[in-house]
C-alpha cells in the first residue's frame, strides 16, 4: 500500500478523520476497524496509521475527506428538546434549531430531555474529544433546583466524589444560593454546581445518591465560555478565538490532572 512520501505533516487517521467532522475519535477509530476507510483507494483497518491528508485521498463511509473550517456552535436548549440527530417519534432536537446553520455538526456531550441550557454543536472532532473526555477536566456548571433541604453533610460528601455506576466522581462543588419553601412545593434548595467528568446525567445522579430529586437543571457554563444574554431556543457561531479559549481549558485541565498523578507517584 502506498502511503505516499514521508511528511513531518502526517496525522493519526482517526484524528484527521475526527477533526474533518466524521464523528468523535472513538467513532472514527470504530470506523477505520470496520472497513469503511480507504486511503489513495485501498481499504485501511490500522487505528495508529498516519497519513498526509494534504497529499492523499481519504474516503470514509463513502464521502471524500474535503478540508473545510470548523464550525462550532453554542446554544441555549430549551427543556423538551432532545440532543439527537433525529427522532423516531417526532420530537423536536437541537438541529431542528440551527435554522441558519449549513454545516454537517454533532453534540460535544448532551442533556437530557428534562433539562434545558448550554450546548455545544461542532464538526471538530478533535475539539468534541477534549471537552468531552474525563482525562481533561473541562469544568461544567449548572443551576440546580433540589427538591427538599441541602445540609452541609450533603456538600461534604459530594466534595470528596460519588460512587457511580462508570466510577468516582471528581470533588463536586456545589454552593447554595437561596432556599425556597410553598405550600404547593413544600422546601426547595437553589444551588450552583460545578463537575468535571460529564457522564450520563451526572448531576441528576449525583443527587440521586444522596436521595434528592432534582426539579429543575440548567446549565451555565462549559470551560471559560457562559450563555450570556442568549434566549432559550437561540444559538450563536462561536469566534475561533473563543474555541481557542476552549482548547486551553481542556490542556489546561489535562496539564493539571498529569500533574497530580507526578505528585502521587
Amino acid at each position: 500500500m502506498n502511503l505516499g512520501s514521508p511528511s513531518l505533516k502526517k496525522e493519526r487517521l482517526h484524528k484527521v478523520l475526527a477533526a474533518g467532522g466524521f464523528g468523535s475519535r472513538r467513532r472514527c477509530e470504530e470506523l477505520i476497524r470496520v472497513g469503511e476507510v480507504q486511503v489513495d483507494g485501498e481499504t485501511v483497518t490500522e487505528v495508529g496509521l498516519k497519513v498526509d491528508p494534504a497529499h492523499q485521498k481519504i474516503k470514509c463511509a463513502g464521502r471524500f475527506l474535503r478540508s473545510r473550517p470548523s464550525t462550532t456552535v453554542l446554544l441555549n436548549k430549551p427543556r423538551g428538546v432532545l440532543c439527537t440527530a433525529r427522532d423516531e417519534q417526532g420530537r423536536k432536537t437541537v438541529f431542528d434549531l440551527l435554522l441558519h446553520v449549513r454545516e454537517r455538526l454533532f453534540c460535544v456531550g448532551r442533556l437530557d430531555a428534562e433539562s434545558q441550557g448550554l450546548i455545544l454543536l461542532t464538526n471538530d472532532g478533535d475539539l468534541c474529544q477534549r471537552l468531552t473526555h474525563p482525562r481533561y477536566r473541562v469544568p461544567r456548571t449548572y443551576h440546580v433546583i433540589v427538591k427538599g433541604a441541602i445540609t452541609p453533610e450533603h456538600l461534604a460528601r459530594m466534595r470528596k466524589g460519588v460512587w457511580l455506576a462508570e466510577g468516582r466522581t471528581g470533588p463536586v462543588l456545589a454552593r447554595i444560593k437561596h432556599r425556597e419553601r410553598s405550600r404547593a412545593r413544600g422546601e426547595t434548595t437553589v444551588l450552583e454546581v460545578t463537575v468535571h467528568e460529564g457522564m450520563n446525567r451526572e448531576v441528576r445522579r449525583i443527587f440521586a445518591r444522596h436521595g434528592l430529586r432534582v426539579r429543575r437543571l440548567k446549565r451555565i457554563r462549559v470551560g471559560p465560555l457562559s450563555l450570556g444574554s442568549l434566549s432559550e431556543g437561540q444559538y450563536r457561531i462561536l469566534r475561533p478565538e473563543e474555541v481557542d479559549r476552549l482548547r486551553r481549558a481542556a490542556k489546561g485541565g489535562e496539564e493539571r490532572v498529569e500533574a497530580k498523578h507526578a505528585e502521587d507517584e
